[in-house]
């Protein structure tokens, strides 16, 4: 009788605490969620910007990197580098990407480039793409395409666009190894495969990613510097190597 009595002033008690607040009302319920909702609304478009930030700047330290491999490569092969993604070494006929994976930070794993993310932006729609760039395959002045060039027979390297980001869309082709086919599809040579071009051709079509990166594609030059370029600003002659 006791532990009954007792849980009965343990009742009343709380039954006192409880009884001088007032609960909230369905409309006061209602103006708190709409506040949530507007609070949402303000801060998810906030929030999707800054990820989409954060995969450019991801974007453009891949790119720096690239860039410190390309000139350590380029150190070491009497200052060539390659210019086309299905062929480049001067003594082995690999893509430009292979040549630079031992200057890279990231190690690959049974020396396959898959392994390596540098060579991946992460703004790509399509996660199955293991090539995220285009490389310069500009012809020369004798309209060869080059497989590679010497660095010293740039004019002006800093104006003049080495890597690109990798358009996507349904003619585009979707990399999963260095041996695909379609590999020699990943370099820039005519006018039609610059980001203001409206050719969705497999060969001819748009391979510099339009919008990217807001409105724009990062880019990576021949000093090795890493910009953003808005799409309608790059032209023909910022991909000419001897001008």
């Amino acid at each position: 009788m006791a532990g009954v009595a007792k849980a009965q002033r343990v009742f009343r008690i709380w039954r006192a605490l409880v009884s001088g607040r007032r609960a909230f009302t369905l409309i006061e319920l209602l103006v708190v969620i709409a506040v949530v909702a507007l609070l949402m609304g303000i801060l998810l478009p906030s929030l999707q910007r800054a990820r989409k930030q954060s995969k450019g700047v991801v974007c453009r330290s891949n790119m720096r990197q690239i860039g410190i491999a390309a000139g350590l490569y380029a150190e070491n092969q009497d200052l060539f580098i390659p210019r086309s993604a299905g062929w480049s070494s001067i003594t082995e006929m690999r893509p430009w990407f292979q040549c630079f994976m031992p200057y890279l930070s990231q190690r690959p794993v049974d020396n396959d480039y898959r392994s390596v993310k540098i060579f991946r932006c992460p703004s790509y729609p399509d996660k199955e793409q293991t090539l995220g760039y285009v490389v310069n395959g500009w012809p020369d002045a004798g309209g060869t395409r080059p497989r590679h060039s010497k660095l010293t027979q740039c004019t002006r390297p800093a104006a003049t666009i080495y890597l690109a980001d990798n358009e996507d869309g349904h003619w585009r082709t979707i990399i999963k190894a260095a041996t695909d086919r379609d590999l020699t599809r990943n370099d820039v040579w005519t006018e039609t495969h610059l980001p203001d071009s409206d050719n969705e051709d497999i060969t001819n079509g748009r391979r510099v990613a339009r919008a990217r990166h807001r409105d724009g594609c990062n880019v990576l030059f021949l000093d090795w510097h890493v910009d953003w370029m808005a799409a309608e600003t790059m032209t023909v002659d910022m991909w000419r190597y001897d001008r």
